[in-house]
């Protein structure tokens, strides 16, 4: 078999199958039945006041249409709604051939578009310029001496500095977890909460589980991916910088691991939770792996033995990288949207008992991808949160909004040319991140 085009192009990066986690082919998903309604005509407001930010990896097109295993530039896409019409423009950065992530940044002098970089690992502030492009500041570059130098994820708190824009960072390849914090006196510190060699962080989140009204850090060290469907042991481990305490074990998964995890309030009980995606076991590899224990959702409750967890839903598939929360139908609850690598989107909605089973229903089984990226998020204004699905295998991005009951499905963004980029990310902006700077 033919490997995947997009799977000979990731391969090009270097070892950015490795570092990431592309363990073989992903061919495209043929559409079923189970797909949500197509929006017959846009009821999207004319005009957003907030955008969305595609962060991505990019590959030549050759002549004949296909997928060239040569990576270009880092790319960030914005898509936009203005008048009546999505809108797209980028910011390439041809220091690096990866975007793991960009998100707006509140920090001094006003709010910027931050972006997580690999090969090379920076972390930058783009601000807009008055000719309507971008200009970058580094607010961290570095070289960690393993194979890989990747900044892979980051989440915005206040983690003891007593402002709200401390940026913690996970990277790759030897388990860097860092705080970036800006100085008074201008510039930003970096400090490495923990280092581990030949270890791949893979996500950061930020909560508070035990309600103290400090902001712990967690993050997904694992081992080296693996190619060949043998186990790749990984956990989950705490810090809270703002107390000087170190890592702490909050998810032995043993020979499984987690390359997404989501802290939050979801069931509303005013404490947050943490829920971790746990990859599947299975047996061969490629596209022959069996399933041998399906991706289970667990949920981690301050206090929580490490190897205990609440399973609260199970889905038969082999990886799930996404995990989102919001409230889609606009009746103040909330709910958890998981992206599936090959069955599609999940909707979780908490039972009585949050700790038990949560029920689970298909969202739309012809949306795939290896990361597919998805993002909870309210651009309109209208209080219920929409979701925005990066679907690599189709080559969109897609708009889901909850109507009488079921989603309806929009396409936002259509790629000339499906597997010609890959999403790792997708983040909201507001639009005075991306506003040129007024004349004096």
């Amino acid at each position: 078999m033919r490997p995947h085009p997009l799977v000979l192009a990731i391969a090009a990066l270097g070892s950015l199958a490795l570092a990431c986690g592309r363990e073989e082919a992903a061919p495209p998903a043929a559409p079923t039945p189970a797909a949500p309604a197509a929006a017959a005509g846009s009821d999207t407001p004319a005009d957003l006041p907030r955008g969305l930010l595609v962060a991505t990896s990019q590959f030549e097109v050759g002549p004949d249409g296909s997928v060239l295993p040569n990576p270009g530039p880092a790319r960030l896409e914005i898509l936009e709604r203005r008048g009546g019409a999505w809108t797209s423009r980028t910011v390439e950065d041809p220091a690096s051939n990866v975007f793991h992530k960009a998100f707006a940044y509140a920090g001094p002098g006003g709010t910027a578009i931050v972006t997580l970089g690999g090969n090379a690992a920076a972390v930058k502030r783009w601000r807009p310029t008055a000719g309507g492009g971008f200009a970058a500041e580094t607010l961290w570059e570095a070289t960690f001496g393993g194979k890989q130098n990747r900044m892979r994820d980051a989440e915005v708190a206040d983690l003891g500095s007593g402002s709200p824009v401390d940026i913690a960072v996970a990277t790759h390849d030897q388990g860097v977890v860092a705080l970036i914090q800006p100085k008074a006196e201008g510039g930003y510190a970096v400090r490495e909460l923990d280092r581990e060699a030949d270890t791949f962080v893979h996500e950061i989140e930020i909560g508070d589980l035990d309600g103290d009204g400090v902001n712990e850090v967690y993050a997904t060290p694992s081992e080296p991916n693996r190619l060949d469907g043998s186990p790749q042991a990984g956990k989950v481990v705490r810090y809270v910088p703002a107390k000087g305490e170190g890592r702490t074990l909050v998810a032995d998964l043993g020979s499984r691991h987690a390359k997404e995890i989501l802290a939050g309030d979801v069931d509303g009980d005013g404490r947050d939770e943490l829920y971790v995606a746990v990859e599947a076991e299975t047996e061969g590899s490629g596209d022959e792996a069996r399933i041998v224990a399906p991706v289970e959702i667990r949920r981690f409750d301050a206090g929580t033995d490490p190897a205990a967890g609440a399973v609260i839903a199970t889905i038969d598939d082999r990886l799930t990288r996404f995990l989102t929360a919001g409230d889609v139908d606009g009746d103040g609850k909330k709910e958890l949207v998981a992206a599936g690598f090959r069955s599609g989107l999940w909707l979780l909605r908490p039972g009585a008992d949050p700790k038990g089973a949560w029920k689970i229903e298909s969202i739309d089984r012809a949306s795939s991808g290896f990361e597919h990226a998805a993002l909870l998020a309210d651009l309109d204004g209208d209080g219920r949160a929409e979701l925005y699905v990066a679907s690599d295998d189709q080559g969109e991005i897609r708009r889901y909004v909850w109507n009488d009951g079921a989603f309806t499905r929009e396409t936002i963004y259509a790629r000339p040319v499906p597997g010609s980029a890959f999403v790792w990310n997708l983040m909201p902006v507001p639009l005075d991140a991306l506003a040129p700077p007024k004349a004096p």
